[in-house]
Order: C-alpha cells, then structure tokens, then sequence
C-alpha cells in the first residue's frame, strides 16, 4: 500500500491576549492548513505539477516550507549553523523542482521534525530579539513570526489551487 498524507485537523487561532500566543497560532494554523491540502493524497497526485512551466507542487510545497521553517526560524533569528535541506547553490530550486522524484512519507516527516525545532529555537527569544538574514538586512523575531505567517498564506493559495486541480476539493 502506497502512503497517503494524513488528515488533519485544524485548530483555533488565539484572538485575543499576549501577542506572541496569537503569532504562533496563526503560525501553526497556517502550518495546518498546508497539510490539510495534502491529506488523503498520494505520492503521485502530491508531485502532480500546476501547469507547465511552472513545477510547483504541493509536496514541492511542503518541501519549500520546511527550508523556510529552517531558514527563517532556526537559521536567522536563531543562529544556528545549518545547511539548507533540499536547495544549494548548485540548485537553489531544488525544494520545488525535485519534488516529482521525492519520497512524500520522508518529507513529511522532515517537514514537522523542522516545525518543532524552529519553535524549539525560538522559544526563549523575545518578539524583540534581533535577527539577520544572511544577506545581512536585520530584522525582528517579531517580524519574522509576520514574514512566515505571509509566506504561508500566499504559498496556502497556491496550495488550494493545486488541490482544486487535482481532485477538485477546495475549502480551508
């Protein structure tokens, strides 16, 4: 039997209290969102591409969004010396335009072990904690929490998308 993405369900966003709370639940809420386009998928309709040219998929997505998990979270704001996980400078694509040969099972594994060692990593820093990219631009942890939060939504778009092609599903 081939492997299938797991449903999810998809949590409250906190609406009120302290601002950090609230930052991570439409972190994680996003995080779920992305999943729950997957769930029920296999490894197959997961690599299926948008439209020529474009190689997006959503297992590329889900690839993508781990290296932004490591880059932003665990790389920038927390300075941890680390190697991309799929990209490099010989393919700095190589999320989204090696998808199509990748095992989904292992991804997604990857994919939320990445998840709870950014939150791990910045568990302590404060909202104001001071970060740089490695282009050298500094920005807040604050910041941060709002670029991902972006970063989700617009690639969630691209997600539902995906989704509708495929099976026609479309929804949160």
């Amino acid at each position: 039997m081939s492997w299938i993405a797991p449903a999810v369900n998809l949590a409250d966003t906190v609406s009120t209290g302290p601002e950090r709370p609230m930052l991570q639940s439409w972190l994680d809420r996003h995080r779920q969102t992305l999943l729950g386009k997957c769930a029920g998928l296999d490894a197959a309709r997961l690599a299926c591409r948008s439209a020529p040219p474009s190689a997006l998929s959503l297992l590329g997505l889900v690839r993508h969004l781990a290296e932004v998990e490591r880059g932003w979270l665990r790389m920038a704001a927390a300075g941890e010396q680390l190697d991309y996980l799929y990209c490099s400078a010989a393919d700095p694509d190589g999320d989204i335009d090696n998808a199509g040969s990748a095992d989904p099972a292992t991804d997604f594994a990857v994919y939320r072990r990445e998840i709870r060692l950014a939150d791990a990593a910045v568990a302590e820093l404060g909202l104001d904690h001071r970060c740089h990219h490695p282009n050298g631009t500094e920005y807040s942890l604050r910041w941060v929490y709002l670029h991902l939060i972006e970063e989700y939504a617009r690639h969630n778009g691209h997600a539902d998308l995906l989704r509708e092609r495929i099976d026609g599903r479309t929804g949160d």
